[in-house]
Formats: C-alpha cells, sequence, structure tokens
C-alpha cells in the first residue's frame, strides 16, 4: 500500500517562510502538492514528474515557492518564502502511478497524505 507522509506545517507571520516535506513509498511518476482552505475547493499548489526535470507551480505561488526532489528518496520539498494570508490552507502531498492527468488537478493523483496546517498571519 502505498503510503504519502507530510510534514513542516506552521504558523508564521506575512513575509516569513516555511518548508514543507513528502515522502512517497513506492514507484510514482509525479508528485504534487495541494492545499484546502476553509470553504474552497482543493487546488494545485506545484507538482514534479519524479526523476525528471519537469516541474509545474500555480499562477499564485510563482517566484515565492520551490520544489526541492529527490527522486532517490521519492521526496518532494515546498520552500514556501514570502508567505502571504492567502496561502492559509491545509497544505497536502499527493503522489501518482500515471503520466497522464494535468500535474495540478487532484483528479490526477491518487495516493494522498493526510494534510498539515499552514497559518500565516497578518
Amino acid at each position: 500500500q502505498v503510503q504519502v507522509m507530510e510534514s513542516g506545517g506552521g504558523s508564521v507571520q506575512a513575509g516569513q517562510s516555511l518548508r514543507l516535506s513528502c515522502t512517497g513509498s513506492g514507484y510514482s511518476y509525479k508528485i504534487g502538492w495541494f492545499r484546502q482552505a476553509p470553504g474552497k475547493e482543493r487546488e494545485g499548489v506545484a507538482a514534479a514528474d519524479t526523476g525528471g526535470s519537469n516541474t509545474y507551480y500555480a499562477d499564485s505561488v510563482k517566484g515565492r515557492f520551490t520544489l526541492s526532489q529527490d527522486s532517490s528518496k521519492n521526496t518532494l520539498d515546498l520552500q514556501m518564502n514570502n508567505l502571504k494570508p492567502e496561502d492559509t490552507a491545509i497544505y497536502y502531498c499527493a503522489t501518482s502511478k500515471s503520466y497522464t492527468g494535468n500535474p495540478l488537478y487532484p483528479s490526477s493523483y491518487q495516493n494522498w497524505g493526510q494534510g498539515t496546517q499552514v497559518t500565516v498571519s497578518s
């Protein structure tokens, strides 16, 4: 059974940084970070093709968030800089064995972690 685990959430003030870590067991073609704020749908934040150089970012985080991948360990870290209150959400990591599907769409992933809370205060 594939397991996905996130770590690194917390509470910070606007302008500060956090780093989230994700580890997935077993083989995956892509790994992604998603978030869900209260009352909103889950949305893609950033994703990467494992073992490759392709990365994908939502427009709302480009220039502020950066992915760091270790394919040998099936990990994908998300460095979040210059955080804003609107980044407040539960952040989820997910993995997929399929090479099809938009990497930033939740429906493209089969295995999900439990999520980690990120709270940014103004």
